[in-house]
């Protein structure tokens, strides 16, 4: 794609400056992360480089930024800074006022045994979260 293209042309600065934050977030995770987030959120990476490109006019949706938090463990700092900034670009109530599992959400603790390995300890705790991420969506689409 090149600057000629309309997706590079009239960008809100106000979409960009959530686009850094989050882009900024990722930047400093874990080779991976992408990858993870594109599956939780059922998604291709490409559309995780689109909603982080703070060139493109692709907006992050409102549904998708409870699990951009969780996959992405942004601290409760990064949370508020994220939420301004989004609620700024896209003033609109489709977004939660509380973070953190604060919006009634129930956290589950599931005990992973300690293996040989740690690289497979990890695959297998992300392998869970995408589950469960995924399950979760089946269970809050409207048919």
């Amino acid at each position: 794609m090149n600057e000629t293209t309309p997706d590079f042309q009239d960008v809100d600065p106000a979409v960009a400056a959530y686009k850094r934050l989050l882009k900024e977030c990722l930047d400093r995770r874990p080779s991976g992360t992408r990858q993870r987030l594109a599956a939780a959120l059922g998604t291709h990476k490409s559309f995780v480089s689109q909603i982080t490109n703070p060139g493109l006019r692709v907006p992050l949706p409102a549904q998708h930024v409870p699990t951009i938090f969780r996959i992405c463990h942004f601290s409760h700092e990064e949370q508020g800074a994220f939420l301004q900034a989004y609620r700024a670009a896209h003033p609109s109530p489709s977004l939660p006022d509380k973070t953190d599992g604060e919006d009634g959400a129930r956290t589950v603790k599931i005990d992973v045994p300690d293996f040989d390995d740690p690289q497979r300890r990890d695959e297998v705790v992300q392998a869970i979260l995408e589950f469960s991420a995924r399950l979760i969506a089946l269970a809050r689409r409207k048919d």
